[in-house]
């Protein structure tokens, strides 16, 4: 199995076997990650690909489930290629019942319904998208390459095509300054996008981004544990759909993890202890209004 710099997945596909298809991700420039700044963006040879699978089989047996494949946002190459590393997997593991992948709300909207169409049918099962926030100025500041009104094209697309998708959110990405915007722009969006599942997670600085850089300078100001509590409250009060909700990230306040709706007063429960524990610890507390 080859695998190139380091590796990602997401902590809910713990027992999957990761396929490398693409080394380092198309954007990578955002400025709160470096999970592929060693890496130069591009796609494997497929017949190195296939090579992989097939040695997946000798090495882990013909019944292997769960598949993830990775690096950056696989989305971004072309449908005939993501086709035929989907149909070998099928092929090689006929047992296979679940495939999935990372991508961006803009590789969907790139590609046609018919296109996303042919993805589903040769066997992904979902896609992991990054939307971290539905605040046009924030994603600016990151340097998302997205803005609010792509990513809503995209979804469009995915839910016409049949793809069940993963959005994850961070948590204080607004900084102390824009945590306000942040909550009701993210909410406002996720009502609208609508996505099968939802994964937040909290901002951690990661040593070497130019995030930690403008921590270091003072230009970007860390929320407090409050604001942070306050960003899921308000979602969680605020989101309108049905879905899964994988509040359970070890970066999180609080874990949280459950259908929505039905879990809502149980979620906001833990929330609003989280925060009274606050209230009761600190003097210092701050009244917001939203």
């Amino acid at each position: 199995m080859h695998y190139e710099g380091k590796i990602y997945r997401p902590w809910m596909e713990a027992n999957s076997l990761l396929i490398q298809t693409t080394i380092g991700c198309s954007n990578n420039s955002c400025t709160f990650c470096d999970m592929f700044s060693d890496k130069k963006f591009g796609v494997r040879k497929l017949e190195d690909i296939y090579d992989d699978i097939e040695e997946a089989k000798q090495l882990y047996g013909a019944n292997i489930e769960e598949f993830f494949l990775i690096d950056g946002n696989v989305m971004v190459m072309k449908t005939d290629f993501i086709v035929n590393v989907l149909r070998k997997i099928k092929e090689v593991f006929p047992n296979s019942k679940k495939i999935s992948l990372y991508s961006q709300y803009n590789d969907f909207k790139r590609k046609t319904v018919d296109e996303l169409k042919q993805i589903k049918q040769a066997g992904l099962t979902m896609a992991y998208v990054g939307l971290e926030s539905g605040d046009a100025k924030i994603l600016d500041d990151v340097k998302k390459m997205m803005t609010p009104e792509e990513a809503i094209e995209g979804a469009a697309k995915a839910k016409e095509a049949g793809i069940r998708v993963l959005v994850s959110i961070i948590w204080g990405l607004g900084g102390k300054e824009r945590s306000k915007e942040h909550a009701i722009e993210t909410t406002k969006l996720l009502n609208i996008l609508q996505p099968e599942e939802l994964a937040p997670m909290a901002l951690a600085i990661q040593p070497g981004t130019e995030l930690e850089a403008q921590v270091e300078r003072g230009e970007f100001t860390l929320p407090t544990k409050q604001q942070v509590l306050e960003e899921e409250k308000y979602l969680l009060e605020n989101l309108k759909f049905d879905t899964f909700y994988w509040g359970d990230h070890g970066n999180n306040e609080v874990s949280l993890k459950g259908q929505f709706p039905s879990n809502k007063v149980s979620f906001l429960n833990v929330v609003n202890g989280a925060l009274e524990n606050i209230k009761n610890k600190d003097e210092k507390i701050e009244t917001f209004s939203w």
